[in-house]
């Protein structure tokens, strides 16, 4: 590989991408060179957040306005993402790891292996824990699935067991994680998935 790894980030509106994000930020970005890029369809409010919570130096986040469905601009006519991570790459050559935030999407979306070489998808149990149970490419075919929000599991009814169990059914063997992201709850799981699936992969195929 002659570029950095790229972990693609998808998920529901307010599902916690962009938390998600920020977390890996704060906790990686003295042990690696990071940027991030986030898709929005028509503003930089992630882009945005990031910055305006130093998740890293400003010039190594980079927001995309993609105009229209956000599973476009990461599966099916990737040129906006691939523009952005080439120019972070062009600007930082010592970038080790690049996440790619997707604008929010459905259960329908998957990111091209083109674009990155990982994805990671983010629902939360206040959507309803029947969500694992309807399946879907993403559920099913992501590299890791985040079930985030589990605090408010309580609040909103959702039975952990069952989304375990169901998850379990869809997936198969492929990782997932209850997460509290906000909190940092599972957040040292989330990395060491990354750097023992990608990161370290990546290096030894290098």
């Amino acid at each position: 590989m002659t570029r950095p790894p790229r972990i693609g980030i998808g998920g529901p509106v307010g599902s916690g991408k962009t938390m998600l994000c920020l977390k890996l930020c704060q906790k990686l970005r003295e042990r690696y060179s990071m940027a991030v890029v986030t898709n929005d369809i028509y503003c930089s409010e992630d882009a945005q957040f990031l910055t305006k919570h130093s998740a890293l130096a400003p010039e190594r986040i980079v927001g995309v306005e993609t105009g229209g469905c956000p599973h476009t601009a990461i599966r099916d006519d990737t040129t906006m993402n691939e523009q952005a991570c080439n120019g972070l790459e062009t600007a930082f050559a010592d970038l080790q790891l690049i996440l790619v935030e997707s604008g929010g999407d459905n259960l329908t979306a998957t990111f091209s292996p083109e674009l990155v070489d990982a994805f990671i998808y983010v629902i939360d149990v206040a959507e309803g824990d029947k969500i694992p149970r309807k399946g879907g490419p993403a559920i099913r075919h992501s590299d890791l699935l985040i079930i985030n929000k589990i605090d408010l599991a309580p609040l909103v009814g959702a039975d952990l067991d069952m989304m375990a169990r169901d998850t379990s059914n869809q997936r198969g063997n492929r990782a997932f994680l209850f997460c509290d992201l906000k909190r940092e709850h599972n957040l040292d799981s989330v990395i060491a998935w990354i750097e023992q699936e990608v990161l370290f992969v990546t290096k030894a195929r290098a």
